[in-house]
């Protein structure tokens, strides 16, 4: 979990420029997650907490840069999914995985679950299940 790592955070907005990949080790396959990823409804301006979970197969994400990546959604105003594709497009034309998914559970707001799934290769869609803090 990257929530256990100690960065100062001080962008509050995206800010690609916090992801790199260490492309000169071996290159590893792992799944990374953060509870603190948070935006702002476009409309509403009202906050939207998320879980986000991170699968790639690449050369290795350095881990604090890519929490800190995360937390800079904090003042950014879109919706669920666009948030999902934005991470998902920053982190695969700065880190260049070989395969990548990005999944994020967001708390629920108007009795509505929003799960937004973005993957570059064919395979099982994410079990639908509530988590604790949904």
């Amino acid at each position: 979990n990257l929530d256990r790592l100690d960065v100062e955070c001080i962008h509050f907005q995206p800010a690609p420029e916090l992801l790199f990949a260490e492309f000169d080790e071996a290159p590893v396959e792992e799944t990374l997650t953060s509870n603190l990823l948070k935006s702002n409804c476009l409309v509403t301006g009202q906050p939207d907490w998320g879980s986000v979970q991170i699968r790639y197969a690449g050369p290795q994400i350095n881990q604090e840069g890519l929490l800190q990546y995360l937390v800079s959604f904090r003042n950014h105003n879109e919706f669920h999914e666009q948030c999902v594709e934005r991470i998902f497009m920053d982190i695969w034309t700065r880190c260049k995985p070989i395969k990548l998914s990005v999944y994020a559970r967001y708390t629920r707001r108007g009795g509505l679950d929003i799960n937004p799934f973005r993957t570059s290769h064919p395979q099982a869609l994410p079990v639908s299940v509530r988590t604790a803090r949904q």
